[in-house]
């Protein structure tokens, strides 16, 4: 049985905002964005985005289930936008 495409795009927006948690919509938004930005750049062979080495977004899942994922995400984020002059872009320190 087929699922309706109201209700696809209904079950994702409730498991985004469960993700969310009390994060406020448009600080969360700014976060994903930067998650979407770094996995296009490390599928990209040719970007012109230096990926730092342990900065790329296999990297993160790597880090799936260890203690602190949060805070070693940040500092891949803030390593990625030092990089490549992209401080206060990409990065939220």
């Amino acid at each position: 049985m087929a699922i309706k495409k109201s209700e696809l795009y209904s079950s994702l927006w409730k498991s985004c905002d469960e993700l969310r948690g009390g994060m406020d919509a448009s600080q969360y938004k700014d976060y994903v964005l930067s998650l979407l930005f770094i996995k296009y750049v490390s599928d990209k062979a040719d970007a012109l985005i230096k990926i730092p080495k342990g900065g790329s977004f296999q990297d993160m899942i790597a880090l799936k289930g260890k203690a602190n994922i949060g805070q070693k995400i940040n500092k891949i984020i803030a390593n990625l936008a030092e990089e490549n002059e992209l401080k206060g872009v990409i990065d939220f320190r």
